[in-house]
């Protein structure tokens, strides 16, 4: 009759010495991490804020609607871009204060 030895089939057989224990990790590996990772987003705090509680609570809220047109044109307003200079930054090898003092007069 045909007997199995298990002892020498692993040592025979390469994959199962090797492939089969690094596949059953993987896989496991992969299904504990994703059990893992379910925990932080199941028991997060997804909070957010409601403006009417807030506004019931007291505090003032401002529903101004800002687009990027508008603030261009505040900051355009605010800087003086007609006597704007380009002030040099000493180099590594030069003394910052000769410089410094230079720009000044």
């Amino acid at each position: 009759m045909f007997q199995f030895n298990y002892q020498q089939f692993v040592k025979r057989n390469r994959l199962v010495l090797y492939g089969l224990p690094f596949m059953v990790i993987l896989v496991g590996s992969s299904y504990g991490l994703s059990s893992f990772t379910s925990v932080r987003y199941k028991y997060r705090k997804g909070e957010k804020f409601n403006f009417s509680d807030l506004e019931q609570k007291g505090v003032k809220v401002k529903h101004e609607k800002t687009d990027l047109e508008t603030e261009y044109q505040k900051l355009q307003e605010e800087m003086n871009l007609e006597q704007w200079k380009n002030v040099r930054g000493p180099r590594p090898w030069e003394d910052s204060k000769t410089i410094q003092e230079e720009q000044r007069s």
